[in-house]
């Protein structure tokens, strides 16, 4: 028989001619062969470049080289094999997504030479490999193994029609014959087909090719014999089926069948369960799935679990809200000391849900930082409104299915965390926390703050759809309340949904009296203490908030009353049964010496020494500024040096502040000297933590202006604000937050925005009557209060007089 069209031999006077040189597109996964036509597929730039140049050459020839790693897309040195095809590319058309589509017909084998460029595209220089052409009887021997073999593999792959085998038998060409196989025969590897591609002597090469085929051939008996074996197991679990089947007739028969079926006590349930009536429908077309369903199906359990949820959820279940606003005032002044602006926005909800019952819930986000009592206030929240409560942590959830859950396609799939929190609550209408919101995050699975969008907006949740429950379920009841530290990872629009409460912090009286009211209380009865045995009087309280915690909350507070309460405990339990009272006499005795002093003050006033307010994701702080000046300039200019890993907003606010004094050198009375030959050097001490805002261009300024003109800072003032070239002050975020630290750390005075009078509101009564606070409206303003008005030295070796 004559080989077909399509696998014709190259003429030599083809083969004579083709160049040296060649693009080379690099293949994954698959191999090309003389004389056998294949469709390709090519997606990356420096293939689809080389594919171009082949089709504007006159030969249209390309060397198709397989690559030792399909992972890798960046080819360079020693990535490809040295043994390819050299083939023509008869048709080449786009795809719309970008990859190339082309169709080869193999010419010969090429072994490269070196290849000459990697980039914008391949190319080698390469040597083309003449096809042997012996004919000894060894070869026949061969040829007729392999061609017997194909047989034998046909008839156990199934898939493969008869056909081929018939026409496989009748090709007299070894070398194409061994060809095929290794380019055809799917379970083979790239190594494999690679190995068939290098094996240039005719003997080896079909010696190889009876090898795959052995090797092949052996797993497909092993695999027919396991499907023999599941088929014998699969007949005798349908007649155990059957069998099981007629007794459960009998006993039916037998005992009258008096309770019902599963499945009617299931639909029994489901009318019970007062479910919207397109859930009813779908839960009872599951049902009766489960009833056509065998019994030993793996699919049953699959159903029975759906069903299971869905009567599980509180479709119309709901607890009635407690619309006494003294009553519920009471619960919350009980469990939570101040944080009046958060307990008057619950009572206002109330008061209008006492007059209109079919008010929108609100969706509440409580920002602030760690250990102010976020969550716990969450929770009293339902006490207050006599409601039940659920929480889930948001904290590192990346998968999208956590909000939403999982198709039902799925093994092992399950309704989203949502879902999930109001089966556990029982009712339609709990408080729900979602806890720690700024800290999801967003892969390749999905981003759940997408999806937290419909869980958020009053407008929508009401038909929230999960994606195993696969019909909506009414969430327009729930009062959401989600906590964060920060707002800035919290994507806007999600932000939108929600009314932002902030919490700030406690003061020191708050402190105290949150201690005496919860903390004390809590860890004596949690160690096993009374009253008698335990007690710290608010003299030591207040020692133990001065001297052994820095926070905007209550939680490190809470730490060191427990170690108190374990070293006491422990006394107890070795028979001392005397009575402790705790008092900064005797404090150190149980927490050691004290970690922070009262204040972060100087001693005494200095130059290029200067108090800064920052804020930060625990609330409010306090940073100093240090500037000095030095000889030795850069080019003879004034150099300026910024360490303490400043970040780049904070960079900039120094050169500006520099830009200003340099500016205003003369009102300053700096001498013009320094500007040359000179450097100063700016620092904010704790290098080790970055450090970045727009707030601190005053305390820039006031350094500088310090160190260049040798006038002292008054150590007792506090700063905050932005600067500008112009010397005007700009508004700042966190106000409340920064005076508060201010507060803590035994400032005096606070210089703030004059456009942020509007926030002294938020600052308690206590504190403002603590402190002078004094809004500036220009650096001027901020240099006349902060700096002592005589020089107390002069700048490095200048005099005064100079």
């Amino acid at each position: 028989m004559a080989v077909p069209d399509t696998f014709e031999a190259i003429g030599q006077d083809k083969i004579d001619h083709i160049p040296s040189i060649l693009p080379v597109v690099p293949l994954r996964g698959t191999l090309a062969f003389p004389r056998i036509p294949m469709p390709m597929m090519a997606g990356r730039e420096g293939s689809r470049r080389a594919l171009a140049e082949v089709a504007e050459s006159a030969e249209k020839l390309v060397l198709l080289v397989a690559q030792k790693e399909r992972e890798k897309d960046k080819i360079g040195a020693g990535d490809l094999y040295d043994v390819g095809t050299v083939a023509k590319v008869l048709q080449l058309y786009a795809a719309p997504n970008g990859v190339l589509n082309f169709v080869i017909q193999g010419y010969a084998r090429a072994r490269v030479r070196w290849y000459n460029q990697y980039e914008p595209s391949i190319t080698a220089t390469i040597e083309v490999i003449p096809e042997p052409e012996e004919r000894t009887p060894r070869i026949e021997a061969l040829q007729r193994e392999v061609q017997g073999l194909i047989r034998r593999y046909v008839e156990l792959d199934g898939a493969i029609p008869e056909e081929a085998a018939q026409w496989v038998s009748k090709i007299d060409d070894p070398n194409l014959l061994a060809d095929l196989v290794a380019a055809f025969v799917p379970e083979l590897t790239v190594e494999q087909k690679q190995q068939a591609l290098e094996a240039v002597e005719l003997e080896p090469r079909l010696r190889h090719v009876i090898t795959l085929l052995n090797d092949q051939i052996e797993i497909l008996a092993i695999k027919a014999k396991i499907h023999g074996e599941i088929k014998q197991g699969m007949e005798k679990t349908q007649r155990e089926y059957l069998l099981r089947e007629q007794m459960k007739a009998i006993q039916k028969e037998l005992n009258g069948d008096a309770e019902g079926s599963e499945t009617d006590q299931l639909r029994k349930q489901i009318a019970e369960a007062n479910m919207p009536e397109e859930v009813q429908k779908k839960a009872e077309k599951e049902v009766a799935r489960l009833e056509a369903m065998p019994q030993g199906s793996p699919e049953t359990g699959m159903i029975r679990s759906y069903i299971d949820t869905l009567l599980a959820l509180p479709w119309s279940k709901e607890t009635e809200d407690r619309l006494d606003i003294s009553e519920a005032s009471q619960v919350l002044d009980d469990e939570h000391y101040g944080l009046g602006k958060v307990k008057d926005r619950i009572l206002e909800h109330l008061a209008v849900r006492k007059l209109a019952p079919e008010l929108r819930t609100p969706i509440l986000c409580f920002v602030g930082p760690p250990g102010v009592g976020k969550t716990s206030l969450a929770k009293s929240i339902a006490r207050a409104l006599g409601r039940q409560s659920v929480r889930i942590s948001l904290g590192g959830v990346h998968d999208e299915a956590e909000i939403r859950g999982h198709r039902r396609t799925y093994i092992g799939s399950m309704p989203g965390r949502i879902i999930q929190g109001m089966k556990n609550a029982g009712t339609k209408n709990p408080v729900f926390i979602l806890d720690e919101i700024d800290k999801v995050g967003a892969d390749f699975r999905g981003d759940p703050s997408a999806a937290l969008l419909e869980v958020l907006d009053p407008e929508q949740n009401k038909d929230f759809a999960d994606h195993y429950l696969d019909v909506p379920f009414d969430l327009s009841k729930v009062l959401f309340i989600t906590t964060a530290n920060l707002l800035d990872t919290v994507p806007a629009a999600l932000r939108d949904r929600m009314e932002i409460i902030p919490l700030a912090g406690y003061t020191e009286v708050e402190k105290v009296q949150i201690a005496i009211r919860h903390l004390v209380p809590r860890q004596l009865k949690e160690h096993g203490l009374t009253a008698e045995q335990l007690t710290f009087s608010k003299e030591g309280l207040e020692a133990v908030i001065r001297g052994y915690t820095r926070e905007a909350g209550v939680r490190s507070l809470e730490r060191q009353i427990a170690t108190v309460a374990r070293k006491v405990a422990r006394r107890v339990a070795e028979g001392d049964a005397s009575a402790t009272t705790v008092t900064p006499e005797n404090l150190a005795d149980y927490l050691g010496p004290r970690k922070f002093t009262d204040s972060l003050k100087e001693e005494a006033d200095e130059v290029g020494l200067v108090t800064g307010l920052a804020w930060t994701e625990t609330g409010g702080d306090v940073l100093t500024v240090e500037a000095t000046v030095m000889e030795g300039g850069e080019d003879g200019q004034l150099g300026l040096t910024l360490t303490g890993q400043l970040g780049n907003v904070m960079q900039e606010s120094a050169r500006t502040a520099l830009s200003y004094v340099r500016s205003h050198a003369r009102a300053l009375h700096i001498n013009p000297a320094l500007f040359t030959g000179h450097s100063v050097h700016v620092h904010v001490p704790a290098g080790a933590i970055p450090k970045d805002g727009p707030s601190a261009g005053v305390t820039m300024a006031t350094a500088l202006a310090s160190a260049l003109s040798g006038r002292a800072v008054n150590r007792d003032v506090a700063m905050t604000g932005e600067v500008t070239l112009r010397g005007r002050v700009l508004p700042i975020g966190g106000l409340k937050e920064k005076v508060m630290a201010a507060h803590r750390f035994g400032v005096s005075t606070v210089l703030f925005p004059k456009e942020n009078e509007r926030d002294l509101e938020e600052i308690p009564a206590d504190i403002r009557a603590d402190l002078q606070l004094v809004p500036v409206e220009r650096v001027e303003d901020v240099l006349f209060r902060a700096l002592h008005p005589e020089t107390v030295e002069a700048p490095v070796t200048l005099s005064r007089a100079s």
